[in-house]
């Protein structure tokens, strides 16, 4: 998985990329719940699913912008970066994950997420 992560966002080091993928599973963590969160576990590495799972669930679930500021704001990188990492994480998730598990984790979320996972985010007309 790191070495997906490593190519797919560019990273100079594998170290670069496990950091990205930690930050980036540990936000999904904290924003994902129920069935979602138990299927995406199943399908990521062992040490990617502890990651995911030894989070806690928000309260309140970020948009996929707050979640970029909320990382962003963890680590003190810029925004720019941490978007970066986080769509390069997701893409690599998405891979593991399949796009049927990815559609419902992306109903599950609020808006903003489509995008981070490379898709496009389409909203009803009003």
């Amino acid at each position: 998985m790191l070495e997906k992560v490593r190519y797919e966002g560019a990273y100079p080091t594998r170290e670069k990329a496990d950091e990205a993928v930690r930050l980036v599973l540990a936000g999904l963590g904290r924003q994902l719940t129920g069935d979602e969160r138990v299927d995406l576990a199943a399908c990521l590495p062992l040490e990617a699913a502890r990651v995911l799972t030894a989070q806690i669930p928000d309260t309140q679930p970020l948009t996929g912008w707050a979640f970029v500021k909320d990382l962003a704001a963890r680590t003190g990188a810029s925004l720019a970066t941490t978007r970066w990492d986080t769509s390069s994480a997701f893409s690599t998730i998405a891979a593991y994950a399949g796009p049927d598990l990815i559609t419902r984790i992306l109903h599950q979320l609020p808006t903003g997420y489509a995008l981070l996972f490379g898709r496009a985010e389409l909203t009803p007309a009003a």
